[in-house]
């Protein structure tokens, strides 16, 4: 459970009010004291994230938020962080002080978790102090229609109904059908799929990206037999293997040189356009990448990464990406870029936006984006769909996912 990637874990947004009892309610819930809890409000100034495993739920990813009641310019941007946690959150925590009741803070966070159709809980904490819980449920039903599963009364302090919260964030938490996979459903078991790997200054030393990390475990929970070669040695893999591989599966930068070596016959496509259809919007991405076309003279285009890395001579994102498209485009284009969880909220002046394949975030944040990004007019797509575009090979790096 605790090697579970955050991006796989469920999302859990804690929201409220400054002395609310937020941190208290993590600290409960968890057994744990993860989160600093203090009498003086604004204690928690950005939001933090802590991966854990939490019964019945599984693996989740905790976001202790900033108050909804901060003030002064710096308050007025710590709330807008904790409302920008709601972009990843899956499951949504509204927690309410009792003895204060439902404020107008509490009741726009409401709306905007209920227009997102995130599935919430309200908690009224502090039931230690006695406040009349059931005419604040009476009020909260009749105005906001809330059903009475949605409400939970509990006090931190002493652990009153803290073990009937889980039971009911499990019950809420999203189901996942087992239909989202990263390529298990196009290979049968036994199959042989080929990955290929480049290994230069830019790879992580030790270990593998987490892209290829997951893609490995996918196959072989489909029966797959994954093969991981480096691009060097690719050519002398594929004689050698002695049969057929049903998918070969590449790194986005050596796309080319890959593409050059698998023969026609056998599947091709990358991590980056699996993780297009696993995560995001397949169709949408490859749509995107038809406007690099389009982009004209002085153009500007947002590179924008889901994590943070040390960059290093050659890195794809800020060095090779750009080249590329200088070169094929043959125009004067300016580049911008963003990683982590910076995503610009104003995209008009972008002409394109080349995304990473997400590996980092969940899928409700790179969903997100995708809808900015759509919203804004913004053609958007990622690093493996748009080199494969620039290199002529995208239709043949999607026909095996359709």
């Amino acid at each position: 459970m605790n090697s579970t990637p955050a991006s796989e874990r469920t999302h859990i947004g804690i929201f409220g009010r400054r002395n609310a009892g937020k941190s208290s309610i993590i600290n409960a819930l968890t057994d744990q004291n993860l989160a600093i809890v203090s009498d003086v409000k604004g204690t928690t100034t950005d939001p933090v994230m802590k991966s854990m495993e939490l019964l019945p739920l599984g693996p989740v990813v905790m976001i202790d938020t900033p108050g909804l009641d901060d003030e002064g310019e710096l308050g007025a941007l710590r709330m807008q962080k904790a409302y920008q946690v709601l972009n990843k959150t899956d499951l949504a925590v509204l927690v309410v002080d009792a003895a204060l009741g439902m404020s107008g803070e509490d009741t726009d966070i409401l709306a905007r978790i209920r227009d997102k159709g995130i599935p919430y809980l309200i908690v009224f904490n502090k039931a230690d102090l006695g406040a009349d819980y059931n005419r604040a449920a009476k009020e909260l039903k009749e105005v906001f229609q809330i059903d009475e599963y949605s409400l939970l009364w509990v006090s931190a302090k002493n652990g009153l109904n803290i073990h009937e919260m889980k039971e009911r964030l499990a019950a809420l938490t999203p189901k996942d059908d087992g239909g989202r996979r990263i390529a298990a459903d196009l290979i049968s078991c036994g199959d042989f799929v080929v990955l290929v790997v480049p290994i230069d200054k830019a790879a992580p030393k030790g270990r593998l990206i987490l892209p290829q990390q997951q893609t490995i475990r996918d196959l072989l929970d489909a029966g797959g037999i994954p093969v991981v070669v480096r691009d060097t040695e690719l050519s002398g893999a594929l004689k050698r293997l002695g049969v057929k591989p049903a998918l070969v599966i590449t790194d986005s930068q050596v796309f080319e040189q890959v593409a050059g070596v698998v023969p026609d016959d056998i599947p091709l496509t990358s991590f980056s356009i699996l993780f297009a259809r696993y995560k995001g919007n397949l169709d949408l991405v490859v749509r995107g990448a038809g406007a690099i076309d389009m982009l004209r003279h002085d153009d500007t285009i947002l590179i924008s990464e889901g994590c943070t890395h040390h960059r290093q001579c050659g890195d794809i994102g800020t060095e090779k990406l750009p080249g590329w498209l200088l070169k094929y485009t043959q125009k004067n284009l300016h580049f911008e870029f963003t990683s982590g969880t910076e995503f610009p909220q104003d995209l008009s002046k972008y002409r394109l936006i080349i995304h990473c394949g997400g590996c980092m975030l969940n899928e409700r944040e790179m969903k997100y984006r995708l809808k900015c990004a759509e919203d804004a007019g913004v053609s958007m797509t990622n690093y493996g769909t748009a080199i494969a575009h620039m290199k002529g090979i995208l239709a043949r790096s999607i026909e095996v996912l359709h």
